[in-house]
C-alpha cells in the first residue's frame, strides 16, 4: 500500500505521516477496497483489517490498536489525546485530534473535506475541516491547541494538507462563500467565479490561508482532488454512502 506524504513533514524527525487512498483493502463493492469507516454494508473485521494495513504502512512499529479517531462533527474543537481506543471505537466528538504520545496514531476520515495534518517539536494534529469546519476555525484551533499542548511556537508547526475536493469540482452555493467571507477570509484565498454560473470554492486555499495567518511557515498542500480522482471516495461524486479515506500522524515510538 502507498501512502501519500507532504514533502516539509515527511522531513520531521521523529514523525510519521501518510494519507490513504481507495487502494490496498479488504472491502468489496461500491466500498472497494480500503474504507475506513463504518457503513451499514461493511464487516467489522474487514474494517479491522483495512486499519491494519494502513497503519502498518505508515510504520512498521504502530498498531491499529493505538488509533485516536472521533466523531466528526464539523465544528471547531480540538480534542487532545493521550491513547487511542482502536479503529471501532472513537475518542469523543471533534473535528481536530492532538497527541504528545509517542505511538498514538492521530486519523482523520475524509471523502472530499480537507484533512490537514501537524507537527511541532514535542507533539502532531490532525484536522477535518468541511466548509463548516473551516468557518467555524478548526484548523487555527487545531494550531492553538498543538502549540498549547507543546509548548512550541507557530512558527515551528509543519503542516500538509491532503486529498480533497479541488475548486474546478467543487461548486457551492451563496451561503458558502458568505461563510467564508464572515470568517475574514478574503476572496483570493478560496473563491473562484464562474460568470454565469454558481460559484467554486478553493476550500484546500481557504485551509492554506488559515494555516498561514495563524503564522504557519511551511504548508505542503498535495493538490490531488477527489472528486475527479476515481483513487479516492468521494462524497460529491458517489454519494454519502461511500468509503472514507484517512490521514494519519504519529510521532514515532
Amino acid at each position: 500500500m502507498q501512502l501519500l506524504r507532504g514533502v516539509a513533514l515527511g522531513a520531521v524527525a521523529g514523525v510519521v505521516h501518510g494519507f490513504t487512498t481507495r487502494a490496498g483493502g479488504v472491502s468489496e463493492g461500491g466500498l472497494a477496497t480500503l474504507n475506513l469507516a463504518r457503513r451499514p454494508q461493511e464487516r467489522d473485521a474487514a474494517r479491522v483489517e483495512n486499519w491494519r494495513r494502513a497503519i502498518r504502512a505508515l510504520h512498521p512499529d504502530l498498531c491499529s490498536e493505538a488509533v485516536a479517531l472521533v466523531h466528526q462533527v464539523h465544528g471547531a474543537r480540538a480534542l487532545v489525546v493521550e491513547a487511542g481506543r482502536g479503529p471501532l471505537e472513537p475518542v469523543g466528538e471533534a473535528d481536530a485530534l492532538v497527541t504528545t504520545v509517542p505511538g498514538v496514531v492521530l486519523a482523520v476520515r475524509t471523502a472530499d473535506c480537507v484533512p490537514v495534518l501537524l507537527a511541532a517539536p514535542g507533539g502532531v494534529a490532525a484536522a477535518h475541516a468541511g466548509w463548516r469546519g473551516t468557518v467555524a476555525g478548526v484548523v487555527p484551533a487545531a494550531v492553538r491547541a498543538l502549540c498549547e499542548a507543546t509548548g512550541a511556537d507557530p512558527a515551528e508547526v509543519v503542516a500538509a494538507v491532503g486529498p480533497h475536493i479541488g475548486g474546478d469540482a467543487y461548486e457551492v452555493g451563496p451561503e458558502v462563500v458568505a461563510g467564508l467571507r464572515d470568517a475574514g477570509l478574503p476572496d483570493a484565498a478560496f473563491l473562484r467565479p464562474r460568470p454565469g454560473a454558481r460559484d467554486h470554492v478553493d476550500l484546500g486555499g481557504a485551509v492554506e490561508a488559515q494555516l498561514r495567518a495563524a503564522g504557519v511557515p511551511h504548508v505542503d498542500r498535495l493538490g490531488a482532488c477527489t472528486f475527479s480522482e476515481a483513487r479516492f471516495y468521494s462524497h460529491r461524486r458517489d454519494g454519502a454512502s461511500t468509503g472514507r479515506q484517512a490521514a494519519l500522524v504519529a510521532r514515532c515510538p
